[in-house]
């Protein structure tokens, strides 16, 4: 049994469908998506219907992030956040003419039921932003963290790299758990578009709602499979650039 876990998607379905097919799971296979299924490209709407269908033949587990939080506000509560708008939510809109309300009722269903963090038995975390708390997710103040937090991503990647977890100085945060798994901050605006580590902490989003590709990591191994830059297969859009 793998564990597969996927960055940011932002709507670019054709990527998704791309990256399933380079990494084929089998049944028995953990899909772990990072969130943000939504606002950049074209498909936000039909990735949310291609994801619910998936479930029914694919182990899966989906955190919220906060793009798929704010949609959420959209669908149930009409809220047009402004900054969402220009965020890629305008696009999401979009997708969404025509969508009948039995489908949004099915939608809005599975963007409450996301999960904001997992632990896995091999005390490996699954959190699409971060947390603050140095004693862990647990006992973590503000939930919205977990969808919004930075500040995790930017003490990883502050850290001497020669820094060993039982050093004095090591993050407290971060010795919590063996590997902490991310998304939510590109890796395209520090030039990166491969899953890239610092400290414990592995960062999966390669930046596909802006120019770089689709990212899925195997965890126990490591080894990674891309998709084309997402720009590339939606001509004419501009994602969330």
């Amino acid at each position: 049994m793998r564990t597969l876990v996927f960055g940011d998607i932002h709507g670019g379905l054709r990527a998704l469908k791309e990256v399933l097919e380079k990494t084929n799971p089998a049944p028995e296979d953990l899909l772990v998506f990072l969130g943000d299924y939504v606002d950049g490209w074209s498909d936000a709407a039909e990735t949310l219907d291609f994801l619910i269908e998936l479930k029914k033949g694919q182990r899966c587990l989906f955190l919220r992030g906060n793009h798929d939080q704010l949609c959420l506000q959209w669908l149930t509560l009409g809220a047009e956040n402004p900054l969402w708008l220009q965020a890629g939510g305008l696009m999401t809109q979009q997708s969404y003419k025509g969508v009948g309300t039995a489908t949004r009722k099915q939608h809005i269903r599975f963007l409450e039921s996301l999960e904001d963090y997992h632990r896995d038995q091999d005390n490996r975390l699954y959190v699409h932003a971060g947390f603050t708390n140095p004693k862990g997710v647990v006992h973590e103040y503000f939930p919205k963290n977990f969808y919004w937090d930075r500040t995790l991503w930017e003490m990883a990647l502050s850290l001497d790299p020669g820094l060993s977890k039982e050093d004095r100085f090591y993050p407290t945060r971060l010795k919590q758990y063996r590997e902490i798994f991310i998304g939510h901050t590109a890796l395209t605006k520090i030039g990166i578009t491969t899953p890239h580590k610092a400290g414990n902490v592995w960062n999966i989003d390669t930046g596909a709602a802006h120019r770089g590709p689709l990212s899925a990591l195997e965890v126990q191994t490591k080894k990674f499979w891309q998709s084309e830059p997402v720009y590339q297969l939606y001509p004419g859009e501009v994602g969330r650039n």
